[in-house]
């Protein structure tokens, strides 16, 4: 089953779950209790850390949750950060980092490659974690849109349209849809 998070982010081969953590969390439970998928692949936009550039395809299959407070030693969490399914499907390593805030502090953000962690996207943390309760496999293809700085907002609208694009393009060159 492909998912995507939706507003204004929808693909017509693709299931909207929700902007977010909570949103995509609630709606993607509901999906699994009532139509268990075989396998989930969440498609989006991401913000790059830096290692990554405009429009440029990563996979992956391992996400985190770790806050910009995180990065200045600020807090600490009990909890499991990095998720990680047990597939074959992707070809990156990358770290998908996920919160429900947009990181426009370039210079702070780049400490996350130093983790393994390469791009932002709100929703696939939530996703994996989700998978995981319900021993789905998942994996995850992104397009950047941006960087995580001070233009991040004004950069994913301009580029937006163009990423969907190229993005759905990519899917059909890995044969993934029609």
């Amino acid at each position: 089953m492909i998912v995507c998070a939706g507003r204004n982010e929808t693909f017509n081969f693709a299931q909207p779950i929700g902007v977010g953590l909570i949103e995509s969390a609630i709606n993607l439970t509901r999906v699994c209790l009532f139509d268990k998928p075989d396998f989930l692949l969440f498609i989006g936009s991401a913000g790059s850390y830096g290692r990554f550039n405009i429009f440029d395809i990563v996979e992956s299959k391992r996400a985190s949750n770790l806050e910009l407070s995180f990065l200045r030693e600020d807090s600490y969490t009990p909890l499991e950060n990095v998720l990680e399914s047990e597939n074959k499907f992707a070809r990156n390593d990358t770290i998908v980092n996920s919160s429900n805030y947009i990181s426009t502090n370039f210079e702070l953000t780049k400490e996350y490659n130093n983790y393994g962690i390469g791009i932002e996207n709100m929703e696939f943390y939530s996703v994996v974690q989700v998978a995981k309760e319900f021993e789905i496999p998942v994996a995850g293809i992104f397009i950047v849109t941006n960087y995580t700085n001070e233009d991040a907002h004004e950069d994913f609208l301009g580029n937006h349209k163009e990423a969907m694009r190229r993005l759905t393009n990519y899917l059909i060159e890995r044969k993934i849809i029609k």
